[in-house]
C-alpha cells in the first residue's frame, strides 16, 4: 500500500453518499432542530403549573426522584415532542424576524497565510500517521480471541502490581502537573509557586530549575522527541502559567528561549503537537490557542467555550485537537479545516482532564461532577460513563506505548556458539519475540490512569472500563497524573507539595 499524502488525497465530496449515511444526518439535524426549538417553549417555571399541564396532557405529575428542575425540563421535553409529531410550533414564542437573523446567520474570522500553510503542514504530517495506525489497527483484529484474552491477563497482573516506591517534596506551593519525558528518565513538574523543575527518575534527584513565570505554573508538555533525538539547545519543553505567558524551555538553560504572549488571563493546560512543530494552550479567556514554535508566533485564537477553557489534547495522528471547558462541554476540532468534529457534551461541571486513546477515535474527560466519560468518535456520543472519583478528577492519561520494548534488541541478537552454530532454539526464541512485539503493539491504549481530589490515583481497564487499582497518595487533593510509555513508571503530583512515585512490584528501580 502507497503512503497516504495530502497530494494523492481524493477529494470525495460524496461523504454522504449512501442512504445509510443520509438517514442518520437526517435523523441528527432533525434532532437538533428538536432542541433548539425546545429552547424557545414558553414553559411555567411554578412547580404547580408544571405538575398541572403534565397531567393536561396525561404524563406522570411526577417520577421517582425528580426535582422540581428536572419536571420542568421534562415537560419541555415531552412538549417539543409533541409539537415536532404535529409539525406545530403554535406553542413557541416568537421572536423578531432580525433575532432570527442575527442567530442564523454564520460569520468567518479571515486567517492568516501562516495559519493556510499550518493548516497544509498538518494535513501532510497526520495523513500518513492515520494510515499507519488504521493499517495496525486492521492487524490487531485478526489477533485470535484466546491470544487477546492471555495479553489483557498478562498486561492487567502487572498494572495490578503497581504499589508507591517513594514521595518527593517537590516545591514549596502545590504542584499542578506532572509530565514524563519521551525517555521516561526524567519528570517535569509544574508548581503553583511559578516554576518548572526537571527530575531524574526514580532517584528523585533536582536536574534543573526553570524560572520565567511570574505566576503559578498551570501545565507543562515534553516535545515528543526532547532526550531522543532534539537537540539539548532546542525546544524541549513548554509550560503556560498564571501571567499569561507560554514559555518554551531547553533543556541546558534556566532561561525560556521564547515567551510567547497573547491570552488575555491565566493558562491552564498546555500540550505539544505530535510534530513538535505546534504547542496549544487552553485559558481562562475562553479560548485555546495554536502558536508556531520556530517563529513563537500566534497562528490560532479558537473559540466555542462559554466558560474557561480549562484543558487541551493533540491527537496522535496530529490532526485533531480537543479542549475541555469549565462549561463542562468539550469539544474537538479538526486542525485542518477548523471545524468542529464533536462536541462532548454529558458533564454537568466544568472538565478538568481531557485524553485520546492511542486507537485514535476514543477520548476520555475527567470533570468536577466526579466522573470519566469515554467517548467515541465514530458514533459522536458518550461510550461509558466512569463513576471514578468521590471528588473532582483531575486528569486522565492513557497508557501510550511509544518506547521500544527492552526484549525486542534482545531478540533480534541470536546466541551464537563458538563453532559459529546456532542453537537449535534459535527459531523457538524467534516466535517468542515475534508475540512479544505483538503483545507490545496490542497493549498500548489498554489502560488509563486518574488521579482525584480524595487523594487517590486509579488505573482503569479501557476496555470494559473496570477499576483495576486504587492507589493511595499523601494528599486529599491529587492534582494530576502520568505513565511511562514504558509502562514501568507512575506518577502523581498533590496538593501538598509532593509527586510520587508507583512502579510494579516486581520492576526493579
Amino acid at each position: 500500500m502507497s503512503e497516504l499524502t495530502y497530494d494523492s488525497l481524493m477529494d470525495d465530496g460524496n461523504y454522504l453518499g449512501s442512504e445509510r449515511a443520509r438517514m442518520e444526518n437526517k435523523v441528527i439535524l432533525d434532532e437538533l432542530e428538536r432542541k433548539k426549538k425546545a429552547r424557545n417553549l414558553a414553559v411555567p417555571t411554578d412547580d404547580n403549573k408544571v405538575k398541572a399541564r403534565l397531567r393536561e396532557i396525561g404524563e406522570p405529575i411526577t417520577l421517582f426522584g425528580e426535582r422540581a428542575a428536572d419536571r420542568r425540563d421534562r415537560l419541555i421535553y415531552v412538549l417539543s415532542q409533541i409539537n415536532a409529531a404535529r409539525g406545530d410550533d403554535h406553542t413557541m414564542e416568537e421572536a423578531s424576524s432580525e433575532e432570527s437573523e442575527e442567530e442564523g446567520e454564520e460569520f468567518y474570522t479571515e486567517g492568516s497565510l501562516e495559519l493556510l500553510q499550518a493548516r497544509r503542514n498538518l494535513a501532510e504530517f497526520s495523513l500518513p500517521r492515520a494510515q499507519k495506525r488504521v493499517a495496525q489497527q486492521r492487524i490487531d483484529s485478526k489477533i485470535p480471541l484466546g491470544r487477546i484474552i492471555d495479553i489483557r491477563k498478562k498486561v492487567f497482573a502487572g498494572v495490578k502490581r503497581f504499589s508507591n516506591i517513594g514521595s518527593q517534596i517537590g516545591d514549596e506551593r502545590p504542584i499542578s502537573q506532572v509530565r514524563f519525558a519521551p525517555n521516561n528518565k526524567i519528570l517535569a513538574t509544574g508548581s503553583w509557586s511559578g516554576t518548572v523543575k526537571l527530575w531524574n527518575v526514580p532517584a528523585c534527584t533536582t536536574i534543573r530549575t526553570l524560572r520565567g513565570h511570574g505566576d503559578r505554573v498551570g501545565g507543562v508538555a515534553w516535545h515528543p522527541q526532547a532526550t531522543l533525538t532534539q537537540e539539548e539547545g532546542l525546544v524541549n519543553l513548554v509550560s503556560g502559567a498564571g501571567d499569561m505567558c507560554v514559555n518554551l524551555w531547553s533543556l541546558n538553560s534556566d532561561a525560556p528561549l521564547s515567551v510567547m504572549k497573547g491570552h488575555a488571563d491565566r493558562i491552564c493546560r498546555v500540550a505539544f503537537h505530535p510534530s513538535g512543530n505546534f504547542v496549544a494552550s487552553a485559558s481562562f479567556d475562553t479560548t485555546w490557542r495554536l502558536w508556531d514554535v520556530n517563529s513563537s508566533k500566534e497562528l490560532l485564537l479558537q473559540e466555542g467555550h462559554s466558560k474557561e477553557v480549562y484543558a487541551v489534547e493533540f491527537q496522535g495522528d496530529g490532526a485533531l485537537i480537543a479542549s475541555g471547558g469549565l462549561d463542562a462541554v468539550g469539544r474537538v476540532w479538526d486542525l485542518r479545516t477548523g471545524r468542529t468534529a464533536m462536541v462532548l457534551d454529558g458533564h454537568v461541571q466544568g472538565i478538568f482532564g481531557i485524553d485520546f486513546s492511542p486507537n485514535g477515535y476514543q477520548i476520555a474527560t475527567g470533570a468536577g461532577d466526579d466522573t470519566i466519560r469515554i467517548w467515541d468518535m465514530r458514533s459522536l456520543k458518550a461510550l461509558y460513563t466512569i463513576p471514578a472519583h468521590v471528588s473532582n478528577v483531575s486528569d486522565v492519561r492513557f497508557f501510550c506505548a511509544d518506547a521500544l520494548p527492552s526484549f525486542k534488541t534482545k531478540a533480534e541478537s541470536a546466541d551464537v556458539l563458538m563453532n559459529g552454530i546456532t542453537e537449535d532454539t534459535d527459531a523457538d526464541k524467534s516466535h517468542d519475540a515475534e508475540d512479544d512485539i505483538q503483545e507490545w503493539k496490542y497493549r498500548s491504549g489498554l489502560y488509563l490512569a486518574s488521579s482525584g481530589y480524595d487523594g487517590y490515583v486509579k488505573l482503569w481497564s479501557a476496555d470494559d472500563w473496570q477499576l483495576l487499582r486504587t492507589l493511595t497518595t499523601d494528599s486529599g487533593k491529587v492534582m494530576s497524573v502520568d505513565l511511562t510509555s514504558d509502562g514501568e513508571l507512575l506518577a502523581s503530583s498533590t496538593y501538598n507539595r509532593n509527586f510520587q512515585l508507583f512502579a510494579p512490584e516486581d520492576v526493579p528501580v
